[in-house]
Formats: C-alpha cells, sequence, structure tokens
C-alpha cells in the first residue's frame, strides 16, 4: 500500500515557502504521516528516534526564526522538540537525505558538530540556478500531485539506514549524511562541513579590538624553500566534503580539465547571491596531478569563501571616519587604498562614494608594523560584504591566503599583495624589465615546462619586476611564436626564494596558454568589441582573454620589445641580499614586513578563518598594505591609475628620471589573470 493512499493527501496543508501567504493548492505530501509510518517502522526494528522534514519549501539561506511552516522544519528548533538523539530525514523528490546524526562526537578533539539547519542550508546552496532563483527571488511552490515515492516499503528502507547509522560510530573531521534515492534505493554519503553562519547552531565570535592581536611564533619549514609547515597530503582532505551534489561547501562537483595538456588543473564554483542574480566563484589547482590539483583547489576554495565576507565573526563598528579619530581609534584611511574616480560614481550612481563622515562597517585588524589592533573598513578585507550601499570600492582576494600556521597565511598574504603592486606599477607605467633567463633555473621541472610550452607554440619569457622592495617579483608572458589568435597570456609570482616565484608564475601561464587559441576563437566577436573599446572590459575573465587577440599585443611591446640588446639575469641573482634567515618562516615574514615598513607603509592583517578551516589546521588572513597598487578588474574600476603611488614609484626607485603623468600610463587594462 502506497503511503500516498494511506494519509490522504489530498486534505494534507500546503508547504509554502518561509514567511510567504498560503494557498488553497493542496500538495502530495505529508510529512506528519510519513513520520508517524517511519516511528512504527523503527520501533519494529529497534531503531533510534527520527524525524521528517521537507526541504525545498523555504529560503534557508534567509530564514533567522520565526514562526514555522505548517508541519514544522528541523531548522527552526523541531530537532530539539523531538530529541537530542533524533535523526533528521529530509525529503526532496526521490530522495530521503539522513543525518546529521546526534552530535556524539563533539567538542574538543572530535568531530565538528552540524544539524539540520546546515544540511538544509547547503543543500540550498548546491541546487541550480532555477531552483534557487525560486526559492529566494520567486513566488510560492506547487505539489504537482502526490507524492509518488511514499511507499511502505520506501518508509521501511528509511528505517533500516537510520536503524543501521543509529549503530556507528563515523570517523574523520565531520559529521556525515546519507542520501537514500527511493527510486533506486542506492545509498551514498558524503561529510557535512558545519556552516558557520547557521542560525541553529553557529557560534560567532565577537570581533574585538583583543581577538584581532597577533603574536607571531616560531613556524618552521616542513622542507627547506618550500614556506609551508607542513606538505599538502598532510591536511587529510576529503575533497567530497567540499565539493558533492548534495551539501557541497564549495559547490556541487569539481570537474578534471582532462583537455589541458600542460597543468592536471582541476576546477569548481560556488554561488553566492548578489541582489536578484547568483555571482559565481571560481576556485582550482592547478598541479601535475589531480589528486594534488583537487587539495590545492579546496584550499583556494575555502580562502575564497572564508574572504567574501565575516561569516566566522560578529562584527559591531558601525562609525564615520572622523567620529573614529575623534575618539582616538587607529583606523584604515580608506581613501590611502585608492578610490574610484568621480566619472565612475557618475556612471554608477548607486554606488555611494566614501565620505570622511559617512557611517560604514569596520573590522579589526592587527598593525604588524605598530603591534596594535586597527580598524579596518570592511569593504576592503571581506569582498562580498552583503549591501551595495556598502561597497564603495569592490575589492577582490587580492592579499588573502591560507596556511598551516598564522605565519604562512601572512606570509603569502603580503607576497601577493607585493607581487600585484609590482605588476600594475610595470603595466600601467609601462617599465621597461630586466628579463630573466629560465635556463638558469635550478629545478628541471621548470625548465622543461618551459621546453613544453614551446611545443605548443609558446615562448616562455620571465621579466625581473622588482621595483620598490628586495622580494623577487617575476612576471611571466606566454608569446605564441607566429602572434596569432591566442597571442599572449601572462602571470605573476612573488617570494623570498626566487625559483618558488618564478614557478609561481610560469605555472599561471603554463594552465592558460594551451587553451589561450581556443578560448579567444570561441568568444572572439565579443573580445574585438573590447579590444575597440575598453569599457566593455567589466569582469576579471575579460582581462586576460582580451590579450589573446592579436591587436592587442602592441600594447605590451614596451615590455617584449625592449630596444637594444640586453644580458638575461640569472634566477639565483633575484636572491635578496643578506644572511639566511634561520627562524623559519617568522623570520622569513619579519624581514619582509621590514622592508614594506622602512619604505613608510604599514601592514595589516584581518584573521579569516572559518570554524572549518580551524578543524583542518588552517589559518586564513587578509593582508593590506594601504598605499599599495590594488588590483581591480573592469576597465572603469582602475583605483591604481589615479593613486599617487603610479606616479612617484617608479622615480623613488630610481627607474624613471620624474614623476609620471597620466599621458605616460598604459592606455590599454592590465592583462593579469
Amino acid at each position: 500500500m502506497a503511503l500516498s493512499d494511506a494519509v490522504a493527501p489530498a486534505a494534507a496543508p500546503y508547504r509554502q515557502p518561509y514567511g510567504q501567504a498560503g494557498s488553497e493548492e493542496q500538495a502530495g505530501f505529508d510529512e506528519e504521516a510519513l513520520a508517524g509510518l517511519l516511528r512504527r517502522s523503527l520501533a519494529r526494528l529497534g531503531g533510534p528516534a527520527a524525524y521528517v522534514s521537507a526541504l525545498g519549501c523555504r529560503d534557508e539561506l534567509a530564514a533567522r526564526g520565526g514562526s514555522l511552516p505548517p508541519g514544522g522544519d528541523a531548522g527552526d528548533g523541531a530537532e530539539g522538540a523531538r530529541g537530542p538523539e533524533a535523526y533528521p530525514v529530509h525529503i526532496y523528490g526521490h530522495h530521503a537525505i539522513i543525518g546529521p546524526g546526534p552530535h556524539r562526537d563533539g567538542g574538543p578533539g572530535g568531530r565538528a558538530p552540524a544539524c539540520g539547519r546546515c544540511l538544509a542550508r547547503r543543500w540550498q546552496a548546491v541546487r541550480s540556478v532555477s531552483l534557487r532563483d525560486a526559492l529566494e527571488t520567486g513566488g510560492g511552490t506547487r505539489a504537482a500531485g502526490a507524492w509518488p515515492h511514499g511507499t511502505a516499503f520506501a518508509v521501511d528502507a528509511i528505517a533500516a539506514l537510520v536503524t543501521a547509522l543509529g549503530r556507528r560510530r563515523g570517523s574523520g573531521p565531520f559529521p556525515e549524511v546519507h542520501l537514500l534515492d527511493l527510486g533506486t534505493l542506492t545509498v551514498r554519503h558524503y561529510p557535512l562541513v558545519p556552516d558557520p553562519e547557521c542560525p541553529r547552531c553557529g557560534t560567532p565570535a565577537a570581533d574585538t579590538d583583543e581577538a584581532a592581536r597577533i603574536v607571531l611564533r616560531p613556524a618552521p619549514e616542513h622542507r627547506p624553500g618550500t614556506f609551508r609547515v607542513r606538505p599538502l597530503s598532510s591536511y587529510g582532505i576529503d575533497v567530497s566534503a567540499f565539493a558533492n551534489p548534495v551539501c557541497g561547501a564549495l559547490g556541487p562537483s569539481v570537474v578534471h580539465d582532462v583537455s589541458s595538456t600542460s597543468t592536471s588543473a582541476a576546477i569548481g564554483c560556488f554561488s553566492m547571491r548578489s541582489g536578484e542574480y547568483l555571482r559565481e566563484t571560481f576556485w582550482g589547482g592547478h598541479a601535475p596531478s589531480f589528486s594534488d590539483s583537487v587539495r590545492i583547489g579546496v584550499l583556494e576554495g575555502l580562502e575564497r569563501y572564508a574572504g567574501m565576507r565575516p561569516r566566522a565573526k560578529l562584527t559591531r563598528v558601525s562609525r564615520s571616519l572622523e567620529e573614529l579619530e575623534q575618539a582616538g581609534e587607529q583606523a584604515v584611511d580608506p581613501r590611502q587604498a585608492g578610490l574610484y574616480s568621480e566619472e565612475f560614481h557618475r556612471d554608477n550612481p548607486r554606488v555611494t562614494p566614501f565620505a570622511p563622515d559617512r557611517s560604514i562597517p569596520w573590522v579589526w585588524g592587527y598593525s604588524l608594523r605598530d603591534e596594535t589592533p586597527r580598524l579596518v573598513p570592511e569593504v576592503l578585507t571581506y569582498y562580498h560584504a552583503p549591501g551595495l550601499e556598502n561597497r564603495f570600492v569592490q575589492e577582490s582576494s587580492n592579499g588573502c591566503a591560507s596556511g598551516g600556521s598564522l605565519e604562512e597565511a601572512v606570509y603569502f598574504g603580503l607576497m601577493e599583495v607585493i607581487e600585484r603592486d609590482a605588476f600594475l606599477l610595470a603595466w600601467y607605467g609601462r617599465q621597461p624589465l630586466p628579463e630573466i633567463d629560465p635556463a638558469t633555473s635550478g629545478r628541471a621541472a621548470t625548465r622543461h615546462m618551459t621546453d613544453r610550452l614551446a611545443m605548443y607554440g609558446y615562448r616562455a619569457r620571465f621579466f625581473d619586476t622588482r621595483i620598490s622592495f628586495p622580494v623577487p617579483v617575476v612576471t611571466a608572458v606566454a608569446e605564441r611564436f607566429d602572434g596569432g589568435t591566442g597571442r599572449m597570456c601572462f602571470g605573476a609570482g612573488a617570494g623570498i626564494d626566487p625559483e618558488s616565484a618564478l614557478e609561481g608564475a610560469l605555472c599561471e601561464i603554463a594552465t592558460d596558454a594551451v587553451n589561450l587559441q581556443a578560448r579567444t576563437e570561441s568568444d572572439e566577436a565579443r573580445l574585438l568589441a573590447m579590444a575597440a573599446d575598453f569599457g566593455k572590459v567589466t569582469a576579471l575573465h575579460d582581462h586576460p582573454l582580451l590579450y589573446g587577440v592579436p591587436e592587442m599585443g602592441r600594447f605590451a611591446d614596451f615590455l617584449l620589445r625592449q630596444p637594444g640588446p640586453s644580458a638575461a639575469r640569472s634566477v639565483a641573482g633575484l636572491r635578496p641580499a643578506g644572511a639566511p634567515v634561520r627562524d623559519g618562516i617568522r623570520g622569513h615574514l619579519t624581514r619582509c614586513v621590514q622592508w614594506v615598513t622602512d619604505a613608510g607603509f604599514d601592514v595589516v592583517v584581518v584573521d579569516q578563518t572559518l570554524p572549518e578551516q580551524r578543524t583542518l589546521g588552517l589559518h586564513t588572513v587578509s593582508v593590506l598594505v594601504p598605499g599599495l597598487l590594488p588590483i581591480d578588474f573592469g576597465w572603469s574600476r582602475q583605483r591604481a591609475r589615479t593613486m599617487p603611488r603610479m606616479r612617484t614609484a617608479l622615480c623613488e626607485a630610481g627607474l624613471r628620471t620624474g614623476e609620471l603623468n597620466p599621458d605616460d600610463l598604459n592606455p590599454a587594462p592590465h592583462p593579469f589573470p
């Protein structure tokens, strides 16, 4: 006998989205009837308690509490009301998702706890665009008829799975959920990463000046020259926890780019709502093996997820810069980090310009120069902070980095800031740079990859991009020998070890170059329109793709067609002078901070680490150096071109005889990937 026959579906209440008015339409799923049959089946099997909740009935990402929709919901107290030992059973279509189980393993040293609301939120976040739009921006849902999967046999199958789960203890850092397909009775299981923003079980910490304090501790490298305290393999990352179709914390899947003939690239994507549209955020890894690439990709995805908004902390400061200064608070002036032009704000009236008397949200950071907490405008460190009215600039992940220790994360964040600043100074300043001979690299893999790119029609060229600091910065260019479609692509790397800096830059061009011709050809009409009108360059991916168009080559002639012969530099010649550092990563970081602060800049660190990252032994930070050039994407958003440093830095470095004028700047958008 079918469950639908037993519970009279025509009399079941309509399950409307949370917070919306009811409807006279009748649904074909009665969760109370299913729960009653499930209780009886569990009693026969001697299984644990369970309760039933329907998915897809409300916007779980917006619901924060309040009254329940008809029938109750696991997210808003049903779990507690039905006992802490009860197993949630979530129903959607032909899927029954069981878990997470009771928090027996939670607590210090145990598995990270999660709840039914965590699952509902993660589940919704990996749904299709059409379903998410229906839940998050649309009207009420409608049932097409009686629920066809509610058979007594299906209930027994759910009960058997719940009973089996109640008799086992899981392993791994995150609890598991099990998916039972009621059409085929197949079972799959996935780790569930707790949602730090979950309104039921999330425990965000208060954002305070005291919590922002940083003490740099010894951080020995696991192998000299790696600048990492642990090898990648030691993190024990279960990729299925972060990329799975049920509750993937970083999206529904990860794709292996089997078309790449250079690196074994892996790519994933998660989406966040920004007004009426879902903004996609891509993450990925580019390593010689797919196993390493997916692990690197997960680390990058977590880093971006952490940097988009303050998920693990409660920010409370919302005041104007003038009020903070009058109160004697130390704060980063947004004007030092660069602002958009008046023309931009005229063309984009929804973006309110910054003003010293305008109240804005702030987060606490820590000045490594002054060794004191410092307030930072939220939009300068969290680049997807909610509220377009608050985002007087649109930051990127520049300066965000992860590591196995705080010191490691800060080091790589600072390297990224220095790298982007130097790249922009060289590009917009049209500064000729000394070339580096890749044949002098001591790493065989670097030399082999350079030769491999030549097989695919690209000459790999490298340039010494040190401008203001002794830190080695390398700009890489993959240039087609024949100058045809797929003309060129760029990359960059920075680090105390010049071999690592060159390898990082090479990895970027090696990944992009082999597919550049095909990508340019497939998007040729749009790219040619951009080449004719730079105002059409609006998104991150527009910048590197634009330089696949042969006509754009002339804007890089200052670098690739330098007049006169010049001797190429060796890779080893980029190594900073001075005694070897013997204090591990902390010593390297302290040395780099000193170089930056000696030039008159501050180094401010905001800890963005998420609970799930701490569970894995990771740290994520955002490093801000007010005054260095920030990377922007979109031609109208280029703050670097109007900042004081753009005029003065090349002259101060002895590379020019005078300050730059606007007419001296490269008239084309930067090609940074």
